[in-house]
């Protein structure tokens, strides 16, 4: 079974994470600068079989997207430019930081390894991609 890739996209990093072949756990893959998500990707692309990848959508409490939707929305073109066959899901990714920085505190990381806003990233990708998994059971 084909995996799924999360993509927890930034305008200066990228947290991506992605589930094992049966599609059950989600785990945290890296942290890349976005200017290379592209190339990245094409170099994933060609050495794991992926079957959809989930793109964070950024939103306000109120429901309406936040001032990053719009860098974000560019990357998805980008992306469905480049990969056209690939389907794109986006998922909501409110809180995923602050979700993310508390598992950091939770499982005992030092207050230095916390202050790493790229593990940040691949921490709230990996949320986002178990977050998916369990609805879409």
């Amino acid at each position: 079974m084909p995996r799924i890739l999360s993509i927890d996209y930034g305008q200066k990093r990228t947290g991506i994470a992605v589930t094992d072949e049966m599609q059950i756990i989600a785990s945290g893959l890296t942290t890349i600068p976005s200017a290379t998500a592209i190339p990245f990707l094409k170099e994933y692309f060609s050495k794991e079989k992926v079957e959809a990848v989930l793109i964070g959508e950024p939103k306000q409490m109120n429901g309406q997207p936040s001032e990053s939707a719009s860098i974000i929305k560019g990357f998805v073109t980008h992306f469905s430019n480049h990969f056209p066959d690939m389907p794109v899901i986006r998922m909501d990714e409110r809180f995923t930081s602050k979700m993310a920085f508390q598992t950091m505190i939770d499982s005992g990381m030092s207050k230095k390894k916390r202050q790493d806003k790229g593990l940040i990233d691949e921490i709230s990708a990996t949320i986002m991609l178990q977050d998916y998994l369990a609805r879409k059971k």
